[in-house]
């Protein structure tokens, strides 16, 4: 069983690290414009913040060392992406709003977060704190796509519900509940059971519309413009 659970835990990693990836694309466009247009950096932030959580529940729980490497990569690359939004903001205003973002949930709450646990809780009720307070977080996270597929029942359009991304959340949240399930980790599994079952939604909206004829025209840049939370992968 220890050997199946790191065989499944290993190919959840290697997911993980696509989805972490999948905005590439996007700041990719922001270097080569020097801007970041209408971007919203709060997604970024709030991934930053999960999976610093994660990375902290993997280190201090015995045997979720693949939750701590996966999410520890996720933290440096979010870490990039939210450096990238403060180096290209077009205004002030939003750079201060980036840095005010940051400050409150990646410095103060995460910060809050760990000094708690560690100064006035130990052994499984540290645990079990940090765990409930990841899984809540990624449950909204997961939760974010709700506006895109509403988008999609709409318009009769998924052309601003990625494929590529709704298949990799879809597998993302399969392969880690499957883990979770394995290593009898129940904060893992609610979450990406979770995320499972509104992948899974996402993938059947998307073979229902993806032919249809949109009843409703949205610009490019509406569809562009919008961003969702990408759940960090536990």
């Amino acid at each position: 069983m220890e050997s199946l659970s790191l065989f499944v835990g290993v190919i959840g990693n290697i997911i993980s690290v696509l989805v972490f990836l999948a905005p590439v694309g996007t700041f990719w466009r922001i270097v080569k414009n020097r801007s970041t247009e209408e971007f919203e950096s709060l997604p970024y932030v709030c991934t930053l913040l999960n999976s610093s959580l994660w990375t902290y529940y993997g280190i201090i729980k015995e045997g979720e060392i693949l939750v701590a490497t996966v999410n520890g990569f996720g933290v440096v690359v979010e870490a990039i992406y939210v450096t990238l939004f403060l180096v290209y903001a077009p205004t002030r205003r939003i750079r201060v709003k980036t840095v005010g973002l940051v400050s409150l949930l990646d410095v103060g709450f995460l910060g809050a977060a760990v000094v708690v646990t560690r100064l006035a809780l130990k052994g499984d009720a540290r645990i079990d704190a940090l765990g409930f307070l990841s899984s809540a977080l990624n449950i909204v996270m997961y939760g974010s796509p709700l506006v895109a597929m509403k988008t999609v029942v709409t318009t009769k359009s998924v052309e601003f519900m990625p494929f590529f991304l709704s298949f990799f959340l879809f597998l993302n949240g399969g392969i880690w509940t499957i883990y979770a399930v394995l290593v009898r980790d129940y904060f893992l599994a609610v979450p990406n059971g979770t995320g499972f079952v509104l992948g899974t939604a996402q993938l059947v909206l998307y073979a229902i519309y993806r032919n249809a004829k949109p009843s409703k025209k949205l610009s490019i840049e509406d569809g562009s413009q919008e961003e969702h939370l990408i759940p960090s992968s536990s």
